[in-house]
């Protein structure tokens, strides 16, 4: 008997021992996405989904949760159990939403796991816009009566918002002269400019590349250092106006917080693993996406290092609440 009570409580013991992770994951898991289908963020989820499958042998399931300019999805993946089984695609309106007064949550509220992407933003117009470039649309805002212009491809003090605002407010002109419209992302927002509902969609190029490429929009800067790789044609700001403003939009993979720790090592050595494979850095190139990886605390560092930067840039053009 006593014999017996010892191989039970042997046995008991090493199942506690056990790792989290020793069965994980069993069943299918959900990728959450703050953005609507057919804009960038939704293209790197859906491929990071794919691989990712491939990785921990259990299928990876998109959901978009859209609305409330990215607060609905970014608090659905804060809620969500600390299991692994639910994660999301966190975009860079987590260092937005909370200086906006839209929401308390932030990058505190997560386990980051990986950043897997960066793009900066461009400037697009339709195909058949007057405007040949970005000193004459400039001019053009400057020169007319507020609310003329409108700009939208996402949510009220989002990414792209923030995008133009700052840009705006470098060229010393005040950002509410041009009407921001809210959207659910890039696809939507490019789809009102073609309809003839807005005149500007500050976007990635990526984002608006089959538009591009299809002759029926046409992108005049570049928010970055150097032009891209995928538009070369198109000039940084530095080139068309002297301003030094550059702006970029990321997107990482995060858990909510409390994710145990054994769960998230094996999670961010799958993400690297699909990060650095073919299929993953073929679809990132061709699509003209940056690929750009952090891990686990490096990217929590990125993510606080980003909040106190973007702070500043919304105060100084009065978009904090």
């Amino acid at each position: 008997m006593k014999f017996a009570k010892g191989i039970i409580a042997a046995l008991l013991l090493s199942a506690t021992a056990m790792p989290a992770w020793a069965d994980y994951p069993d069943r299918p898991i959900t990728l959450l996405v703050a953005w609507g289908a057919g804009g960038g963020t939704d293209a790197v989820a859906r491929v990071v989904a794919v691989s990712l499958e491939k990785e921990l042998g259990q299928s990876v399931n998109v959901v978009n949760r859209t609305g409330g300019s990215g607060v609905v999805g970014h608090s659905a993946m804060a809620d969500a159990e600390p299991d692994g089984y639910t994660l999301g695609l966190a975009t860079t309106e987590v260092n937005l939403m909370h200086w906006l007064g839209l929401t308390k949550l932030d990058y505190k509220v997560y386990t980051p796991l990986a950043l897997m992407n960066q793009d900066p933003a461009g400037v697009q117009v339709s195909a058949d816009s007057k405007y040949q470039n970005l000193g004459e649309l400039l001019e053009a805002i400057k020169t007319s009566p507020p609310g003329t212009f409108r700009a939208t491809g996402s949510g009220q003090g989002s990414s792209w918002h923030v995008a133009i605002a700052g840009l705006l407010n470098a060229e010393g002109i005040d950002a509410s002269t041009v009407t921001w419209v809210p959207s659910d992302g890039a696809a939507s927002g490019l789809q009102e400019l073609l309809s003839g509902g807005t005149e500007i969609v500050p976007s990635s190029l990526v984002e608006a590349r089959a538009l591009i490429d299809a002759g029926r929009v046409k992108s005049l800067a570049y928010m970055s250092k150097e032009r891209s790789k995928l538009f070369p044609d198109v000039p940084i700001l530095k080139e068309e106006t002297g301003s030094d403003w550059e702006f970029g939009a990321w997107r990482g993979i995060v858990a909510p917080k409390g994710l145990p720790d054994d769960i998230r090592d094996r999670l961010i050595a799958a993400l690297k693993n699909v990060f650095d494979s073919e299929e993953y850095n073929q679809f990132m190139s061709a699509q003209g996406f940056g690929a750009n990886f952090l891990s686990g605390e490096e990217f929590g560092n990125f993510m606080a290092t980003n909040d106190v930067n973007f702070g500043k840039t919304m105060k100084a053009i009065g978009l904090t609440k």
